[in-house]
């Protein structure tokens, strides 16, 4: 195995990787994200996150989307957006090389915090993280407000 910065090339497949997710996460119609728009945001000369990819035998089947923000208590921080297997590959120790070196990334970067989201129902992941040594904060809601409810607030104002 082999895990490496994605390149501008490997888009395509990541794209795959990210519908692959959404799939798994009984999202299938929500990726809205393009090709050219992770070109953009992430090869440019400002990227706005980084990716790891894992591969096998040449083959790419799992990726670690990530980057950096600032916590006006712990300072510099990592959020990890999401750490994708390929189903053929899970089970081999990519998710574990992937989030290890995520973990190697963030100690290098002096980070205090690597924060990221685990689905209710996703017990195989949340049982992973707890053993490795993570909290899964139970008294903290997640919030988001979608494009339409951005546009609806604004509207409003």
């Amino acid at each position: 195995m082999n895990i490496r910065k994605a390149q501008e090339t490997d888009l395509p497949v990541i794209i795959d990787l990210i519908r692959e997710l959404a799939h798994f996460e009984k999202e299938p119609d929500a990726v809205e994200v393009t090709i050219e728009e992770l070109r953009r945001d992430g090869f440019g000369t400002l990227p706005l996150f980084s990716i790891i990819v894992a591969e096998v035998d040449q083959e790419i089947v799992g990726m670690a989307f990530y980057y950096f923000r600032y916590s006006t208590w712990k300072g510099k921080t990592i959020h990890l957006e999401d750490l994708i297997v390929r189903e053929k590959a899970r089970g081999t120790g990519v998710g574990s090389a992937l989030y290890s070196e995520i973990m190697k990334r963030g100690s290098e970067e002096g980070v205090r915090r690597i924060e990221w989201a685990v689905l209710d129902w996703n017990e195989a992941a949340i049982r992973f993280y707890e053993k490795s040594g993570a909290n899964i904060l139970k008294d903290w809601h997640l919030v988001q407000m979608d494009q339409q409810g951005i546009k609806n607030f604004i509207e409003r104002l």
